[in-house]
């Protein structure tokens, strides 16, 4: 059943789609880490691809974390599932934050073995809550084989997705 939903879902996708697709497969399936940003305006089908990859990775017995910036994102997903809750980013945010996971908890060892973080509506959230989540993830890998100090979120495999023309633009001390 799982690979035939895979099948039906690559068969729907457009050379663009399944060139990032392959290319987000490798990564995860040599762990050579990378961290990859989708872009595209509505409705061009950023939320498939999510689920295609998972449908991918799943089908392998892996981990995927499929995480939304909001609420109703999440509501799209198969967990559900927002980053603030997944990873326990701080809601008040400074560049000395990190996120509330210890090593060897349930969560820091579920972290650990997920193959990829797949992120929706991405642009929605402040830079901070990824700068956190970098700092969090390196801390956390930092004694995993595949960990690389050098490489952004330790050496994870992470894809952010979104449209930075969902948002609207803010202006430091400007009028309506």
């Amino acid at each position: 059943m799982v690979l035939l939903e895979l099948f039906e879902k690559l068969d729907n996708t457009t050379t663009e789609q399944k060139r990032v697709f392959d290319v987000i497969i490798d990564a995860v399936n040599n762990s050579t880490g990378g961290f990859y940003f989708v872009y595209g305006y509505g409705r061009i089908g950023k939320t498939y691809m999510d689920k295609a990859l998972s449908v991918a990775i799943r089908s392998s017995w892996e981990i995927v974390l499929n995480i939304a910036s909001s609420g109703i994102a999440s509501l799209l997903l198969p967990n559900r599932c927002m980053a603030h809750s997944m990873f326990k980013i701080p809601l008040d945010l400074n560049e000395d934050s990190i996120c509330y996971i210890k090593q060897g908890t349930p969560l820091a060892k579920l972290v650990c073995k997920a193959k990829p973080i797949v992120w929706d509506r991405a642009p929605m959230l402040n830079k901070l809550c990824y700068e956190t989540l970098d700092k969090s993830l390196r801390d956390i890998l930092r004694f995993e084989p595949y960990y690389n100090v050098d490489l952004p979120f330790g050496k994870k495999v992470v894809v952010l997705g979104g449209d930075f023309r969902q948002i609207f633009p803010v202006i430091p001390i400007g009028s309506r």
